[in-house]
């Protein structure tokens, strides 16, 4: 399996929303730690902590006794099967525009298992990639995973296969992530590989890259 570093320079990232609002009943179905089931509407979302679902609802904390959750810059903490009415955004409204760089690369910042870090999106990668600095840095006991072994340049190394509890690039939000873990320092940069770009829409228009929540 060959995979391919980049090393990169800046980039930004916009969030083109229209304001479009529904009115819909929040219910917590389901609590464990670290993860709760919630009919968000008439659609039934599994989120872990800090994960956002595609209508906007944020999961800042579960146990299995309640779920804080965040709509709208609001917090509500809930019990199994409390429930509350609101507003809240409506996702197929969103997309998320990542520009090229002056290297024609696409770099951009994602929250990976609820914590944010800079992101190289590389449609050549077939799934994320990154090095055990970025695991450590992101909380991952990568040394849990499925050894293996991956081809960069500098030779064969030792990696791990894993599975990230959620991915989102501003909003962009993808559960259960397979990814590779290299030990020591290299790629130089997380790359946003096909595992999470294959579950969301993706188009390149004008020099710039969108992505869009898929349903």
């Amino acid at each position: 399996m060959q995979w391919r570093w980049s090393w990169l320079l800046g980039a930004w990232l916009s969030i083109v929303q229209i304001p479009v609002f529904a009115l819909g009943t929040i219910e917590v179905q389901a609590l464990m730690n670290d993860a709760a089931l919630l009919s968000i509407g008439d659609k039934q979302r599994m989120l872990r902590n800090g994960q956002r679902s595609p209508e906007g609802v944020l999961l800042v904390n579960a146990t299995t006794q309640r779920a804080i959750i965040e709509v709208e810059g609001k917090r509500s903490e809930l019990k199994l099967s409390q429930r509350i009415s609101g507003s809240f955004s409506a996702a197929d409204t969103n997309e998320v525009r990542v520009d090229r760089n002056a290297n024609a690369q696409y770099l951009t910042t994602a929250s990976i298992n609820g914590r944010l870090i800079t992101v190289l999106v590389d449609t050549g990668a077939n799934t994320v990639a990154m090095s055990g600095r970025h695991a450590a840095a992101l909380g991952i006991a990568y040394h849990r995973g499925t050894p293996t072994q991956v081809a960069t340049a500098s030779g064969v190394a030792n990696a791990y296969s894993v599975q990230l509890d959620s991915v989102d690039v501003g909003g962009i939000a993808v559960p259960f992530v397979p990814a590779v873990v290299v030990e020591g320092d290299f790629p130089h940069l997380i790359l946003l590989g096909m595992t999470f770009l294959q579950r969301v829409g993706m188009r390149e228009e004008n020099g710039a890259l969108y992505l869009k929540q898929k349903f």
